[in-house]
């Protein structure tokens, strides 16, 4: 840390303190500056040490350490108000409002102080000629705080009626108490329109629009506008994360997750700033975050996780339930400090509503990742008597109802009858048959034994057919688990026997259908373990309705085989539905099973044919759920053959028969594909809705780390390309905080990095974005194809420049130029070239570098168009144009430095300033002349080149050159549109660059 020696050096220093981030630290330099300062015996030093004591202190937690600065400032003021240069007065008066609104959030001062320091504030802006808009303000927010409604309506009116001047608060400023006041009373529709050119970015200053997103929140949750409440808040939190003074924006923040169902982000959100838990220095937003805090602590201990640890003020670990008490009281005390201080109950009953409030939002998905707490095991109190007999027969009939019907539930209702009755009491021999059939199917490859002892209790039933079906089933599980060729001579014998028992009318079509698919499931398990189809797992998910095995391509035995057992059963139900769901869903499987088969063979338009009929089927009668599987192929194959908006139909199809049905990770798979396929389609607002979705479900589902990462990777992406970024940023840096290689891709990290680079350079976050170009770029170098790893090193280059690190700035441009010359990408080499020169020019190795590097930038771009193909030399030409002009730039703007350098000396004739301007002409000319060989596809390249040499004629005292140059520019556009902005602009220039070399060849003429 450097000596304070003399003024310049203060001022160096406090600027550089000032750019600081908030907080103690920055606050202790700004008082030991104070103390610099005061040994310079210089009176404007000490003022404005002392005003940037007082900014650093109220953009701060130590807001209330204000008051001491501005009362030295004041009374220096008053006593010798010509040490005060311009910039300083107007500073002192506009920290008056500062003085207004920190002694208001300071219980501790008499709300008579307040008053007597309005007065105060009034009277001397009244003798400095402001306008009373500002005290007016002021009157505002004390009425406000107090709960004198009529007072502030008043003062609200005087404030708006009163002219702006320079002691106005900034617009933003302005419209944010505006919009606030609006949606205290009630009117929330007022407050966002009031905000509007806040959040669309119209006004803004070094506090908004942070204040503004947070205060939008809760009206926004209100309104029912949840989806830009979410954005809001993404892109909100950003900004307020590292401001150690906005504990109030803050504080909405976490209101906003305890209202929206995302309590967990709400902890994460307190675990970012413990500081706020105990930090004295504002009273005010201190006691708004331990409303919210109260709130948030009370929503987890009503769900059931009272007990859970969160973090809280340091010294002790803390439950949510011992949180909410704590933060309860404290806020209450403060609350009633604020009270007792205004005289009234305002302050109490605003904290008192705001911890009353109740969720407006069930669950709000965020796209970041946050896990919501599960709701806790609910503990019932055995009744105190002997409890009744479970209602047998009710159980019973609901589970056959359920299985008679394929509804989802069937296996848990049968499992539910025997839990009821574990030792058959009270039970036929069917319903025992339906029992084990049912424990059959839901154990998979370890039901085996039950499929038979349930065909023995169909057959004491008197049921042979449901028999037969049961021993069917049970082969085709034989089939899943290795023994294809046992179970299809078991199943070809049981189709026999059904077949004649069903000849004989000793059973019905649905038993001998069942035998029938059991038969056609088993052969097609044969076919896709020939063609390498899906496993046992896959298959008995298709078995129990839950999925089925993946179209394949290949031919393979044993097709046409399973063709005729699938059309056999197509013909046993084929006019035997009459309403029966269960024939309707074998006639759909047996259709879906075709489809397979035309896929095996090939024919992949067939196959989605297939599916569609067996979906549309099962749709038809009732049963969607099953529905979604075959949707999902068609979906996959529409993909696969390009056609995107058939895969957008089949997979909103699929959401909307299956979403209800389909486990938390399937629904965020389809989400996800859906996503993807609108992203194709150019639909990024909708694929981002989808992608938001998918994070959700994938979260639900557990599958955070995995799945999650990826919906948060393309959610991501489609948020930038709809110019989202700082909600992007938010959710790539939550996806990357997941995604790996191994598990994702390093593709897949790539991109992520890449865009969430492309985020923060757009954001002015150019170092960070340098970071994770960096970051990509090396990951990238490994790669075969360099393409990709020479942009993000030139991009990375791009960012280090905008953050000002000249020097990493040139060496990453030096590595791209080194790739781009391998790929043999001279327009991008000659680029990274270019800049380099820039960076030269302006940093330590200083003009001689910067020309040598644009020489070599001419040479690589001339020697590559000597020898380009036909279909190369446009881009090589303007590139090389470009060049030209650029050098000519440079050399005039070195020159110009080197004219201001010697201007008291020798003035501006210095033959070297002169050589300098002339060969910055040169090249001009020679753009001129290579845009002028591209024709009509150079012509604006060439006119702007052309104005800028009249420039450097005018410069170099030729106005009659220059004025000719304007001449040709204009005759070049003799005829062209005016709808041409471009060729407006050009004329313009051309007329101003005409009117200035008149001129100046008149005052040439006069002097002559």
């Amino acid at each position: 840390m450097s000596e304070i020696t003399d003024f310049d050096a203060l001022r160096r220093a406090l600027a550089e303190n000032s750019e600081q981030p908030e907080g103690p630290a920055r606050n202790a330099r700004a008082e030991q500056l104070l103390a610099e300062a005061e040994k310079l015996d210089i009176p404007l030093a000490v003022i404005e040490a002392l005003g940037h004591q007082l900014k650093v202190y109220n953009y701060s937690s130590e807001k209330d350490k204000m008051f001491v600065p501005f009362a030295r400032l004041l009374r220096m003021w008053d006593e010798r108000p010509e040490d005060f240069d311009a910039y300083e007065t107007h500073s002192l008066y506009w920290v008056f409002k500062w003085m207004s609104a920190g002694m208001l959030d300071q219980p501790h001062i008499p709300l008579a102080s307040v008053e007597k320091w309005l007065g105060e504030m009034e009277h001397r802006y009244r003798l400095a000629g402001h306008s009373e808009r500002a005290v007016r303000s002021a009157e505002f927010s004390v009425a406000a705080h107090i709960g004198d409604v009529a007072r502030a309506e008043r003062a609200y009116a005087a404030w708006l009626a009163a002219d702006r001047d320079r002691m106005a608060d900034c617009h933003a400023c302005e419209l944010r108490g505006q919009g606030a006041w609006q949606a205290r009373c009630g009117r929330d529709a007022e407050a966002l329109r009031l905000w509007r050119p806040v959040l669309e970015g119209e006004f803004a200053c070094a506090h908004e629009p942070h204040n503004v997103l947070a205060s939008s929140l809760a009206p926004l949750l209100r309104l029912g506008r949840v989806e830009e409440a979410r954005a809001h808040h993404l892109r909100g939190f950003r900004l307020v994360r590292s401001m150690e003074s906005m504990r109030g924006a803050y504080a909405d923040h976490v209101e906003f997750c305890a209202l929206t169902g995302n309590e967990a982000r709400g902890l994460e959100l307190l675990a970012e700033r413990p500081a706020y838990f105990t930090d004295t220095g504002h009273p005010r937003s201190r006691l708004d975050f331990l409303a919210v805090v109260t709130l948030l602590m009370d929503r987890l201990t009503e769900l059931g996780h009272g007990g859970q640890r969160v973090p809280g003020p340091a010294g002790r670990t803390w439950t949510a339930r011992e949180l909410a008490a704590h933060a309860r009281a404290e806020a209450t005390e403060l609350a009633e400090r604020f009270d007792r201080r205004n005289g009234t109950s305002a302050v109490g009953d605003r904290v008192r509503a705001r911890i009353a409030q109740r969720p407006l939002v069930d669950r709000l998905p965020l796209g970041v990742r946050t896990v919501r707490p599960a709701p806790a095991p609910v503990v019932t109190p055995l009744p105190p008597a002997t409890p009744a007999e479970p209602d047998l027969s009710a159980l019973l009939a609901a589970a056959r109802r359920l299985s008679d019907t394929l509804r989802p539930q069937a296996l848990e209702a049968w499992a539910a009858v025997a839990r009821a009755a574990p030792d058959g009491a009270g039970l036929t021999p069917r319903d025992r048959a339906e029992i084990a059939d049912h424990e059959a199917m839901a154990r998979g490859p370890e039901g085996l034994e039950l499929f038979e002892r349930a065909a023995a209790l169909y057959a004491e039933a008197g049921d042979p057919g449901e028999a037969l079906a049961a021993r069917a089933r049970g082969a085709y599980i034989r089939a899943l688990t290795g023994e294809p060729d046992t179970a299809l001579t078991t199943v070809t014998s049981l189709y026999d026997e059904a077949l004649a028992l069903y000849a004989d009318e000793g059973t019905g079509v649905r038993q001998t259908a069942s035998v029938a698919m059991s038969r056609a499931r088993v052969l097609m398990r044969r076919v896709h373990e020939t063609v390498g189809g899906g496993g046992a797992g896959q298959e008995f998910e298709e078995f129990t309705g839950a999925g089925s095995g993946e179209a394949v391509s290949e031919t393979g035995p044993g097709v046409a085989e399973a063709e005729v057992a699938v059309r056999e059963v197509l013909a046993l139900v084929g006019g035997h539905g009459g309403g029966d769901v269960r024939l309707a869903a074998r006639g759909a499987e047996a259709w879906a099973m075709l489809g397979e088969l035309a896929g095996v063979t090939g024919d992949a338009g067939r196959a989605a044919e297939l599916f569609r009929r067996a979906a549309g089927t099962y749709v038809a009668a009732g049963l969607p759920w099953f529905a979604l599987e075959y949707q999902v192929q068609v979906a996959a194959l529409a993909h696969q053959a390009g056609d995107l908006a058939g895969a957008e139909g089949a997979l909103r199809a699929a959401l909307e028969h299956g979403a209800p049905y389909v486990e938390p990770v399937g629904r965020a798979q389809l989400h996800l594909q859906l996503a993807e396929v609108l992203g194709g389609r150019d639909a990024p607002g909708e694929a981002a809705e989808h992608a938001l979705e998918a994070a959700h479900w994938a979260d639900e589902a557990g599958e955070s780390g995995t799945l999650g990462a990826w919906a948060r990777h393309r959610l991501g992406g489609y948020l930038l390309r709809r110019g989202r970024y700082a909600e992007a940023a938010e959710v790539l840096e939550s996806a990357l905080a997941d995604l790996c290689a191994d598990t994702h891709g390093d593709g897949t990290v790539v991109q992520a990095r890449w865009w969430l680079g492309d985020c923060l350079g757009e954001l002015g976050e150019h170092r960070a974005a340098a970071e994770q170009r960096l970051k990509a770029a090396d990951l990238a170098r490994h790669w075969p194809e360099q393409q990709d790893h020479a942009t993000l090193a030139h991009l990375a280059a791009e960012s280090l420049g905008n953050a000002g690190l000249a020097a990493e700035a040139d060496r990453a441009y030096a590595r791209a130029g080194e790739l781009w010359r391998a790929l043999g990408n001279t327009p991008f080499l000659v680029r990274s070239l270019r800049a380099r020169a820039w960076l030269a020019l302006d940093g330590e190795p200083g003009a001689a570098d910067a020309h040598a590097l644009m020489t070599r930038a001419v040479r690589e771009c001339e020697s590559a168009l000597a020898v380009a193909q036909e279909a190369d030399r446009e881009e090589l030409a303007t590139e090389l144009g470009g060049t030209y002009r650029q050098f000519a730039e440079l050399l005039a703007r070195s020159a110009s430095e080197a004219s201001e350098e010697t201007e008291e000396t020798e003035g501006t004739e210095d033959p070297a300033v002169q050589a300098a301007f002339e060969a910055a002409l040169e090249q001009m000319t020679r753009a001129v002349a290579v845009f002028a060989t591209l024709g009509a596809a150079g012509l604006h390249h060439r006119t702007g080149a052309e104005l800028a040499a009249g420039r450097l004629e005018a410069d170099l005292g030729r106005p009659a050159r220059a004025a000719a140059r304007a001449r040709g520019v204009l005759a070049a556009y003799e005829g062209a549109g005016e709808g041409d902005g471009t060729v407006l602009a050009r004329r313009e220039e051309a007329a101003c660059l005409l009117e200035a070399a008149q001129e100046q060849a008149e005052e040439e003429a006069e002097r002559g």
